[in-house]
């Protein structure tokens, strides 16, 4: 992976450098909530012009980096009460909790609202009602959208395997052997956000990397994919809690 090393303020900070999939354009920076940094640079850039570019944005990097460690040091962990809420398909949930000793234990969307009914209102449990909950429906989803977004991707043959995992870094990757993994908080996503990671998971199938051929096959199959990444990428940290 090409890589540069920048310091400030005593820090050292790693910046993955990616081809900008637009020629002619000039390089881009992205800094993430995850605290990585990407720089899309555009094909025949120097590394003088490289190196000075980079240079130019390193405080602002620093910067970017600062205030996201601040959010996650804010970032108050999920306690599985009444009144928080809970993300599905990019829409904001109520949680309401009833201890019904003698009742099923279920979890139900209703206006609004996830109900969990729960015979011990103990948070742990409470949490592991909604993560199987999540885990059947992100199932569901994410079966129906790569079915629905197959036919745009002509040069797979035949639907790869589907794996869920909790990641805290990646929505999704694609194995050598073809398998697709993504992330169990995906389903907590707006619609075209999900579109947008299978979509691009799905053209690793015929690029393997992110070279410029990739870019360009993504592009192809979603033209506004940057729109929904960066959308996607500011709601992480609301995604990712737990």
């Amino acid at each position: 992976m090409a890589e540069r090393i920048l310091t400030y303020g005593g820090d050292t900070i790693r910046v993955e450098l990616l081809p900008r999939p637009r020629l002619g354009s000039t390089l881009r920076l992205k800094v993430y909530p995850d605290l990585s940094v990407q720089a899309f640079v555009p094909e025949g850039t120097s590394d003088t012009a490289l190196e000075q570019a980079l240079h130019q944005k390193t405080r602002w990097i620093w910067q970017k980096l600062r205030d996201f460690r601040a959010v996650q040091e804010q970032a108050t962990p999920r306690a599985y009460v009444s009144g928080e809420s809970h993300f599905y398909l990019g829409r904001r949930f109520l949680l309401k909790v009833y201890h019904q000793p003698d009742a099923p234990e279920t979890v139900r969307m209703l206006r609004g609202r996830l109900d969990v009914c729960v015979q011990e209102p103990h948070p742990l449990r409470i949490q592991k009602l909604l993560e199987l909950w999540y885990f059947k429906r992100a199932q569901q989803v994410f079966q129906a959208r790569l079915q629905a977004l197959l036919p745009s991707t002509l040069w797979v043959t035949q639907a790869p395997a589907l794996k869920l995992q909790v990641m805290q870094t990646q929505w999704g990757n694609c194995s050598p052997g073809g398998t697709i993994t993504l992330n169990l908080h995906l389903v907590k996503a707006p619609r075209d956000c999900i579109d947008y990671v299978i979509l691009h998971e799905l053209c690793h199938l015929k690029e393997h990397n992110h070279g410029l051929t990739f870019w360009a096959l993504l592009e192809r199959v979603m033209p506004d994919w940057e729109r929904h990444k960066a959308r996607l990428d500011d709601m992480a940290e609301l995604l990712l809690t737990r």
